[in-house]
């Protein structure tokens, strides 16, 4: 009986991770531009990329203070944190500074693209040599994203 309890903890943790269609259900009225699933997978591999070097910013305090001070880099969003006013003045302050920023589906996937356990709402990531040619791509593509009105 004693066994049985840690393996059906295990089951309960291990839940299937939701496709990007299924975590279109869960996104924010004002998620736009979210970012097609191909460039999504950029995203979290530049993610990855810049975490590896210590390149990323993450959460909205940080993104925040480093927008204000007027550092450079691709703003990336989760479309479904709620309530929406934890975040909803980044992509205002990202358009006054002309920085490009985008949304992805899931603020679970984002966390993990940056090796944090936790989910995380806003990751600013800034650009290096080591990884310049992925994120010169995602640089490219989120800015080619047409902006709400």
């Amino acid at each position: 009986m004693a066994r049985d309890k840690p393996e059906a903890a295990a089951e309960t943790e291990a839940t299937p991770e939701r496709s990007y269609r299924e975590q279109l259900d869960f996104l924010n009225p004002i998620a736009q531009p979210l970012a097609s699933r191909k460039l999504t997978r950029k995203l979290y591999k530049c993610i990855r990329k810049a975490a590896k070097h210590k390149q990323i910013r993450r959460g909205v305090k940080e993104v925040q203070k480093f927008i204000n001070k007027g550092e450079k880099g691709i703003t990336v969003l989760a479309g479904d944190t709620l309530p929406i006013d934890v975040y909803c003045h980044i992509p205002i302050m990202c358009e006054d500074r002309s920085l490009p920023y985008a949304y992805v589906p899931s603020k679970s996937d984002l966390g993990a693209a940056a090796g944090s356990k936790r989910p995380t709402c806003v990751i600013m990531i800034k650009p290096h040599e080591e990884y310049q040619e992925a994120y010169d791509e995602c640089l490219e593509e989120v800015s080619s994203l047409p902006l709400p009105l």
